[in-house]
């Protein structure tokens, strides 16, 4: 069953014989912790516990900053908990959660079990599981809401079915009764008086040897914990709110919040940051200060867009590795890891874009603009998977977060309702000019492009040769060429789109003669695999639940230290086609043996052969030669797609597994550009030229009916 923090105000002191678990997760503070203040009041013995499980998350096994980021945060909490009384917060490390959580609960006799929500589709099954199981062995079992605004069944349009669209669920969230206040800590914890050895704590190990020095550095520029997002919140509110409305697209200055860290880890409530900020925009509307109640419109909607993601992943949980719209299934991807190694390490020949990849590569983190700029770039110019991008996001974000960035990257392709047109590419070189018009920021981290006049900072190919030499630089030598010329992409992504068309009409056209029964329901057709590079090598046998002693993160990952900015310059680009397994790069190269061929041509086609991929059926009936010709046709088609797209065993189609996706809050400027999200407050989003052309497929795609009962399920039992 649910609570809300109005049910547990009139809490007495705690009940003589109940000893609560409180199972911490992504809700790592102490204040307006609601599982946390419902035990406090309720219970004679508080034992929290972090269960540490990554296996579950399949291939999304966290990345080295992100890793680091919660080993301070779980050190910050647990001094925090013995603060308040408690005796200490007691760690285990384990390939299955929930069997750990209920070996705990076993040895020490506890009677209740409390947490709060996740959203996500693996949180989903696992919190119905552990509360199946424990509610059957007489344990209580009680859930909170506290990491959104409103719960994602509690916002539904006038019909009762849940919004499509981000404009108009935002409306309703504003017009919806403002969210509980935030809680207080508890003024006091009792302590679980239970010896060691009937709750020992596992050791958890989140970095090895070589990744210690890049993690020093991270703690010169960030403090994780409850009371420093406090902190991070109130400098915010007192210093950059003010012009944020002005401000928040550049990209050479801090001019972000930089609490989506805060607000992935659960260090910070977003209760307090939504009525904090109301609290100023109040004041300042009072005060006739328009700029300053804008601002705080802006950033309360880059909120919304925070929670229009977990609402989007509860009610269409495969909008993590699928597209939302149905004919964007046939999208022919370019499944090209030269592309995708030359983007990640920043050597495009872009300058934006190279110097955005570069900072998320040292640093962990990119300007909300910069993201939109380096995605847009990879999915329009590149046409590389989408998930791809979302992958190498959640390994080096510091703030990963998957259903947010699951929402950028669906927005990016055009993949949602509301979301960018696909056909319409931006420019990085007039990007450059617009969040970085002075150059400072490619000059920070192009260090081979600083003497360049800002005149030609983000279109040097343009530059005089003397004008080159003069600033110490050779195309190709030590910056690269672009490795797409735009006029090229333009034309390759018409093409593209031509040829999803194509065979989404052969597939209609197949479903209405009866001979493909089931390629309506994208769930048949599995995503893109991740490439190697991606596979994250995680060790599969962690410590046992009766193993209590010290575990290794079990993974290695190169590509997540801090690069040499040195040696790794001097590069030559000049053909795609170059052996990059001679550079000189520090960081590790793409394998030469990979699960399939990348495809440049689109005119390529993969042998029909028997066996996988989505198989034709006849009628049978009386003009069987004509269906199997049309069979024929149709199974032609759609193998260009599958040479695109090949299906494999890593990339599954189950919905209960984390198989693609993560950026928090990707902040939604109201002002109109080529580069603003969710713009609907200035145009007709659904005006785009390539669904007006197609209205038939501006469709959601059906969930087999899966998610529905889901969260039918949930909200009873909830």
């Amino acid at each position: 069953m649910s609570a809300s923090p109005s049910s547990m105000s009139g809490a007495g002191a705690g009940e003589a014989g109940v000893r609560t678990v409180v199972w911490f997760r992504r809700d790592l503070r102490v204040e307006d912790n609601p599982a946390l203040a419902a035990a406090a009041r309720a219970a004679r013995e508080v034992v929290p516990v972090y269960v540490w499980a990554p296996e579950e998350d399949g291939p999304y096994y966290p990345g080295r900053v992100s890793r680091w980021w919660l080993s301070q945060s779980l050190k910050h909490l647990d001094a925090s908990l013995r603060r308040l009384g408690a005796s200490r917060l007691v760690t285990r490390r384990s390939a299955d959660a929930v069997l750990a959580l209920i070996e705990l609960v076993r040895s020490i006799g506890a009677t209740h079990l409390f947490f709060n929500h996740l959203y996500d589709p693996l949180s989903l099954v696992r919190d119905h599981r552990v509360k199946a199981l424990l509610t059957a062995e007489g344990i209580a079992v009680q859930s909170f809401n506290a990491d959104l605004l409103y719960e994602p069944w509690e916002v539904v349009d006038d019909d009762g079915c849940p919004f499509t669209m981000f404009a108009p669920f935002w409306d309703r969230c504003l017009c919806m009764p403002d969210p509980a206040a935030p809680l207080l800590p508890p003024k006091r914890i009792a302590p679980g008086e239970l010896p060691a050895r009937r709750c020992p704590s596992d050791e958890l190990v989140f970095e090895d040897e070589s990744e210690r020095g890049s993690n020093a550095l991270l703690a010169r520029a960030w403090s994780p914990g409850w009371q420093n997002a406090d902190k991070a919140l109130a400098a915010f509110l007192n210093g950059p709110l003010m012009d944020y409305s002005v401000n928040r697209k550049k990209a050479d200055s801090a001019s972000t919040s930089l609490l989506s860290p805060y607000l992935h880890f659960g260090e910070l409530s977003v209760r307090k940051v939504f009525h904090q900020v109301r609290m100023k925009q109040l004041m300042w509307s009072n005060e006739g200060n328009h700029a300053g109640d804008e601002s705080c419109v802006l950033f309360l909607r880059s909120i919304g867009l925070r929670e229009y993601s977990r609402y989007l992943t509860f009610n269409h949980p495969c909008s993590l590795e699928k597209p939302l719209l149905a004919h964007l299934r046939f999208f022919p991807w370019v499944v090209d890891e030269v592309y995708f190694k030359v983007w990640r390490q920043g050597r495009t020949g872009y300058p934006l874009v190279d110097a955005g990849m570069r900072e998320l590569w040292a640093t962990g983190w990119l300007h909300d603009r910069i993201r939109v700029v380096v995605s847009s770039f990879f999915v329009k110019v590149l046409q590389l998977p989408w998930r791809w991008g979302m992958k190498y996001f959640w390994d080096t974000l510091l703030d990963a977060d998957l259903e947010s960035d699951a929402l950028g990257w669906q927005y990016i392709s055009g993949s949602l309702p509301d979301g960018r047109e696909l056909d319409r590419i931006d420019n990085p070189q007039l990007e450059g000019y617009k969040f970085d018009p002075h150059g400072e920021y490619v000059r920070r981290w192009l260090p081979e492009l600083a003497r360049l006049p800002t005149e030609w900072i983000h279109h040097p190919w343009d530059a005089p040769e003397s004008v080159l030499q003069a600033a110490g630089i050779e195309l190709g030598s030590n910056y690269p060429l672009p490795i797409v010329e735009l006029d090229a992409a333009k034309t390759r992504l018409q093409d593209a789109l031509s040829e999803m068309w194509e065979l989404e009409a052969a597939s209609r056209a197949a479903m209405e003669n009866g001979m493909e029964e089931g390629l309506g329901d994208s769930s048949d057709v599995p995503p893109i695999a991740f490439p190697p590079e991606l596979q994250m090598e995680v060790d599969r046998a962690p410590a046992q639940p009766t193993v209590h002693g010290p575990t290794t993160a079990g993974r290695r990952r190169e590509d997540q230290m801090v690069p040499s900015m040195t040696s790794s310059l001097v590069r030559a680009e000049t053909e795609l086609s170059a052996d990059f397994d001679n550079s000189m790069d520090s960081r590790p190269e793409v394998p030469s043996q990979v699960l399939f061929q990348p495809r440049m041509e689109r005119e390529e086609t993969v042998d029909g052969g028997g066996g996988g991929g989505m198989v034709g059926r006849s009628n049978g009936g009386g003009h069987q030669g004509q269906h199997q010709q049309q069979q024929h046709n149709f199974q032609t088609t759609i193998h260009r797609a599958r040479g695109v797209a090949p299906s494999t065993s890593e990339a599954s189609s189950n919905w209960t597994g984390r198989e693609g996706g993560v950026v928090p809050v990707w902040s939604p400027p109201a002002a109109s550009g080529p580069s603003d999200h969710y713009a609907a407050d200035e145009a007709d989003i659904t005006s785009r030229s390539y669904l007006d052309r197609h209205p038939q497929s501006h469709t959601l795609m059906n969930w087999s009916q899966l998610s529905q009962s889901l969260t039918t399920g949930w909200e009873v039992e909830n």
